[in-house]
């Protein structure tokens, strides 16, 4: 078996270029042929060699970086008809995929040590027009803040650096006249932003869609409606208290299968996927259900965030464990 390490340098100040050797002593320990690809900043770097190595039938890639490079490698091989089994190690700034897959994000080579443990689920994996996305997409003014943190900024203080960038455009927020069509129905009307989820984790935080399930073939739709500062301020503190949000008036929350969107009048939206600029509306959104392989740590995750993924009697038995913990 052949195992290819397409790794980003920049992320993670640096950790992952000088941890390329313990990362493959890992693969190698897991039984796999293994080499490193290291990206640059051409563009595309990490989406041409994933598709390269996949098409000469390697086994498995493992993107390490942030969920940028998560999402090229993404890019790179799902369009294809035979894909590579997919591993993740994170070391960008929110890592939101990583924190749904309960893989380490604090140390690179513990996180490679989760493909010791052998452990794989099948994961559906978003398509929005001819790009593909892994976590989470989304349009309207919330979601471009993304496109406005300098990328020092993120490497220097993280997560707080889209807080701190949050709380400067909350007051220019400006709600969009949008055309949404799901499964379950039509929505017209302004709106702050959407958010189509593939896991409950978006944005470093694990409540925004508390009910999702990884690989169930949905995806969890978050609809904002027209907001002012005060209802933004009080719909993040329901976010942070258990997930409160989805039974608000403000929020329609619904699963759907897929989706389209389009604005009613000359405004632009931006689409985001995975953090990155994914092209503008009108924009269609498919759910390709359980279309790459990947590993986890199963162990870790709630048996209802992937009781779609595992047998019928596995995932009793964990249930029945995780009852026992808490007793």
């Amino acid at each position: 078996m052949r195992a290819r390490l397409i790794y980003n340098p920049t992320s993670g100040h640096e950790t992952l270029r000088n941890n390329v050797g313990e990362i493959l002593n890992v693969l190698e320990k897991a039984g796999y042929e293994a080499s490193a690809f290291r990206t640059t900043p051409k563009k595309n770097s990490a989406l041409d060699e994933a598709r390269r190595v996949a098409q000469e039938n390697f086994d498995l890639i493992v993107a390490a970086g942030g969920d940028g490079t998560i999402n090229e490698v993404v890019n790179g091989v799902a369009p294809l008809d035979k894909r590579p089994e997919l591993a993740i190690i994170p070391a960008g700034t929110t890592n939101d995929y990583a924190r749904a897959l309960k893989i380490p994000r604090d140390d690179v080579v513990e996180a490679a040590k989760i493909i010791l443990k052998n452990q794989k689920i099948p994961v559906d994996i978003g398509k929005a027009g001819s790009n593909y996305f892994i976590n989470i997409a989304g349009g309207g003014s919330m979601t471009e803040l993304t496109y406005e943190v300098p990328s020092a900024y993120k490497s220097i203080l993280g997560y707080l650096a889209y807080l701190v960038k949050g709380a400067e455009m909350l007051p220019r927020i400006n709600p969009i006249d949008m055309h949404i069509e799901y499964d379950e129905g039509v929505f017209d009307g302004k709106a702050t932003m959407f958010l189509i989820g593939l896991t409950n984790s978006i944005g470093g935080m694990e409540q925004i869609a508390p009910d999702s399930v990884i690989g169930d073939g949905t995806f969890s739709l978050i609809i904002v409606k027209e907001t002012n500062l005060r209802d933004l301020v009080h719909l993040i503190a329901l976010v942070l208290n258990g997930g409160r949000h989805v039974n608000n008036p403000k929020i329609i929350y619904t699963k759907t299968k897929k989706l389209t969107v389009k604005a009613n009048d000359t405004n632009r939206i931006m689409i985001n996927l995975d953090g990155e600029y994914g092209g503008d509306a009108p924009m269609e959104f498919v759910n390709l259900h359980q279309h790459i392989n990947i590993y986890a740590n199963v162990d870790s995750m709630p048996a209802k965030a992937i009781d779609t993924t595992i047998s019928e009697q596995d995932a009793g038995k964990k249930i029945i464990e995780e009852e026992k913990n808490l007793e």
